[in-house]
C-alpha cells in the first residue's frame, strides 16, 4: 500500500523542484559575477550606466540564448538592463514565431525611389 503524504511533507517532485533552482541560482550567480568584473555596468543596447543598489537591475543576456554556454572569457555574455533585455528575448520569440512572414522576409525592395540615380552625372558635367 501507498502511504499518504502529510500536509506539508515535500514530495519527491517537489524535492527535485526545489534542487534545481537553487542549482539554477548558484549556476547564474557564478556568471553574473564573472560578467559583472569583466564588463563595465553599462547596458549593452541602451547605454544605461548603473551602480550601487541600481545593480541588479542588469542582467546577463546569452548571446546564443543558451544558459549552459558560459565560457570563461564571456564571449557569449553581454550586459543588458532589464527593459533591453526582454525585448531583446521578445524578438527571438517572434522571430522564432513568424520566421517567413517576418518584415522583410522574402520580399523585393521596398521602395524603388533612387534618390542619387542622376548624381554622377550631374558631378562629371564640366
Amino acid at each position: 500500500m501507498q502511504s499518504k503524504k502529510t500536509p506539508g511533507e515535500p514530495g519527491k517532485v517537489d524535492q527535485l523542484i526545489v534542487e534545481a533552482r537553487r542549482n539554477r541560482e548558484l549556476r547564474e550567480k557564478g556568471y553574473r559575477e564573472r560578467a559583472l568584473k569583466l564588463f563595465p555596468a553599462i547596458c549593452a543596447r541602451c547605454g544605461r550606466e548603473f551602480e550601487g543598489k541600481r545593480l541588479r537591475e542588469l542582467t546577463v543576456h546569452h548571446k546564443d540564448h543558451n544558459h549552459d554556454n558560459n565560457p570563461a572569457d564571456g564571449s557569449n555574455w553581454e550586459l543588458l538592463c532589464l527593459f533591453c533585455h526582454d525585448n531583446e528575448h521578445s524578438r527571438y520569440v517572434n522571430e522564432e514565431h513568424y520566421e517567413d512572414d517576418a518584415p522583410g522576409g522574402d520580399r523585393g525592395p521596398t521602395s524603388t525611389f533612387k534618390p542619387f540615380a542622376g548624381l554622377e552625372a550631374l558631378l562629371n558635367k564640366k
